[in-house]
């Protein structure tokens, strides 16, 4: 739908709005801020998926093992 509406000249008349409204003084502080925001981001995402991966391992490390009942016995595993 939108496919062709951004061309070349679109994005340079953004990118002068942008140094405009912010001025060239503000514009590394904002880029710098940027990127050490992107940066923690994907610190953050890839700390998640270890620990998605850990729990999964142990998951299926357990599963093994035999299920508890409701009693506080354990069943052995099905075969």
């Amino acid at each position: 739908m939108l496919g062709n509406a951004f061309t070349g000249w679109h994005l340079i008349a953004i990118l002068v709005v942008i140094l405009l409204l912010f001025g060239a003084t503000r514009l590394p502080a904002l880029s710098k801020s940027l990127g050490q925001s992107m940066r923690i981001f994907k610190n953050e995402t890839r700390a998640m998926k270890e620990e998605n991966a850990a729990d999964k391992a142990d998951a299926t490390g357990t599963a093994d093992a035999g299920r508890t009942t409701g009693t506080g016995t354990t069943e052995p595993p099905k075969p």
